[in-house]
């Protein structure tokens, strides 16, 4: 998978989260990957030499130093629920706002290809809001006209949260029990390692893009499966 080329630079948001934790991990054993800079609330304790980050409670960026390198791919795993954010509003102001605008700056520093973590069944015109705003969010990112833009669909993320989610763990609990009868389109509905979601999030960018429709992609949690087993990455 380490097929970025030589001195490549990467940029990430949510790197606090559960995929997020797991995108800058592996992003920092790349040995292509020259510096990777997280955009972030509160400080990360990591220590690594191709570690930066820039602390801003609105993850903007007011600054940026002429001797930092440019970033070449960008990373979004930001994200929050109803119950989380308190209102349908709240949520809005996360997931379609903050998403749009870190993107936009992404793109402003110099970010030619972005992935994104979005849901299953994410759609404009769906009755749930949630899922609504993960397709207003695609839409606009996709206006933004990066070189490739992937967004990953995953189903329920399976992990170890800092801040678990009651609602999520029945959730995993109960597909875990019925996951022998999900299969063809409801297998997208068993949980996935954040793990999982991360690589396939990192290789879907280093793909060659051959024609102009391998420039934005969606993929969903078999369609991620899929993606690493074809290029036999473990997962």
């Amino acid at each position: 998978m380490d097929n970025f080329g030589d001195g490549a630079n990467a940029i990430i948001a949510g790197a606090s989260g559960l995929v997020g934790k797991q995108v800058l991990s592996q992003l920092l054993e790349l040995s292509s990957i020259s510096n990777v800079t997280a955009l972030v609330r509160s400080p990360l304790s990591i220590q690594n030499n191709k570690f930066d980050q820039i602390q801003n409670s609105e993850l903007t960026v007011t600054h940026w130093s002429n001797q930092s390198p440019s970033p070449d791919f960008g990373f979004i795993c930001l994200g929050t629920t109803i119950k989380q954010a308190g209102s349908k509003l709240a949520l809005e102001q996360v997931d379609v706002e903050l998403v749009t605008q870190v993107a936009q700056t992404m793109k402003i520093l110099g970010v030619k290809r972005i992935a994104v973590v979005s849901s299953y069944g994410a759609n404009t015109h769906s009755f749930s809001h949630y899922l609504k705003c993960k397709g207003r969010m695609e839409q606009n990112l996709l206006k933004l006209q990066f070189e490739r833009v992937v967004f990953m669909r995953p189903g329920p993320l399976a992990g170890i949260r800092q801040n678990p989610r009651s609602d999520e763990k029945i959730l995993q609990k109960l597909l875990w029990i019925v996951k022998p009868l999900l299969i063809g389109p409801l297998a997208n509905f068993k949980p996935i390692q954040a793990s999982t979601v991360a690589q396939a999030m990192i290789f879907s960018l280093v793909k060659p893009t051959h024609h102009p429709a391998d420039n934005y992609c969606t993929l969903n949690s078999n369609e991620i499966h899929a993606l690493l087993t074809r290029y036999q990455v473990p997962n």
